[in-house]
């Protein structure tokens, strides 16, 4: 047996005899807590360990394939189509059906991995909610191994909250939005947990995790094929949706679930990745269930991408809408696509901010 080392804190300067049960080669160096302990089992953490292990070398690789292509923008090339793939932007295909489970996505809602916000979130009458480990929640550890906490119980319907300040309970309604879980891009590390020496890729925490603890529940309650349901941010390219995919079935694999039981809707926010949307699609054919509009970070990728074209300034972004002509082309292009390959194409996300 393997125990960890435990810290107080995030800053990992002051050691504590360690209580995680961690497998060869894992070590935690976030503090311990017993609840966070329940989360980070040994067979959790050797599932989240045999992910990264397989997986690391194509994600180093797609980062550096980033760094290039960076370059290639601050030396005046232009992102465009790649001719390479013009047979599957052209070819006649289409993705896996989407499950009857999430057939109805006309309204979505997104807030962080917070235990009330969670409750009051699935209970909001929306149709989707998607809990968020990205954009929406600050990285700390308490953050989140909270949230992983937190989505296990909504997951498995036993999840309240006691407001003493308002003397009341919030419990789970019997109708409830379905469930999406974003975890962190692939650019990412968790400096909380080492894998082989190496900080954890974020991303692969945060699915591994969840996933583990949570694939069974959702197939227990709605079958084969509905479920569990990711939104991925950042990517760039088919390249790393592709390592996305390769993740889905080792995963699926690995707990002997049905291939195509994971779905995911990709948030097309960068500018590269406009222009291979039917390739991220293709690659991801078995396991999607659309694109999504993610205008914000969109307009920063923009400005990011062309920093060092000074024909192309934008003003500051609260004054880019949907309006102007390029964001305009991207949203077309985007539901041109997903409805030509028979998935939901999504408008860009709404905060949440429930505080029922």
């Amino acid at each position: 047996m393997s125990f960890s080392v435990g810290y107080y804190g995030d800053t990992g300067v002051k050691k504590i005899p360690g209580g995680y049960d961690v497998p060869v080669g894992v070590d935690i160096r976030g503090r311990y807590d017993g609840e966070f302990a329940k989360i980070l089992t040994k067979d959790a953490l050797m599932f989240v360990a045999d992910l990264q292990r397989e997986f690391r070398n194509h994600v180093k690789y797609a980062m550096e394939c980033r760094k290039e292509a960076k370059a290639r923008y601050n030396s005046g090339m232009l992102p465009g189509f790649d001719p390479a793939t013009r047979n599957v932007r052209e070819g006649d295909w289409v993705c896996a059906e989407v499950p009857p489970a999430v057939a109805d996505r006309r309204v979505e809602i997104t807030g962080p991995v917070e235990r009330k916000m969670i409750i009051n979130a699935l209970n909001s009458g929306a149709k989707v909610f998607m809990s968020d480990f990205e954009d929406a929640l600050s990285p700390t550890w308490e953050n989140l191994m909270k949230g992983q906490v937190n989505l296990k119980d909504a997951v498995n319907g036993t999840i309240s909250y006691e407001d003493k300040a308002r003397n009341r309970v919030y419990n789970l309604n019997d109708q409830t939005a379905k469930l999406f879980v974003r975890p962190r891009g692939w650019h990412l590390p968790e400096s909380h947990i080492f894998i082989d020496g190496e900080p954890a890729i974020a991303c692969l925490v945060d699915f591994g995790l969840y996933f583990h603890h949570n694939h069974a529940a959702f197939h227990k309650t709605q079958g084969q094929g509905y479920g569990p349901f990711f939104y991925l941010p950042k990517m760039e390219n088919s390249r790393e949706a592709r390592i996305w995919n390769n993740v889905f079935e080792r995963a699926e694999k690995m707990v002997g679930i049905k291939r195509g039981s994971i779905r995911a809707t990709v948030l097309i926010e960068t500018l590269p990745a406009v222009f291979q949307m039917d390739e991220i699609l293709y690659e991801l054919r078995d396991h999607s269930v659309g694109l999504n509009c993610g205008r914000w970070d969109y307009i920063f990728s923009y400005v990011k991408t062309f920093q060092a074209h000074p024909d192309r300034l934008l003003p500051d972004r609260v004054l880019v809408g949907m309006g102007q002509h390029f964001m305009r082309s991207y949203s077309d292009l985007l539901i041109r696509t997903c409805h030509r390959r028979g998935v939901h194409a999504m408008g860009g996300m709404v905060c949440c901010s429930i505080a029922l």
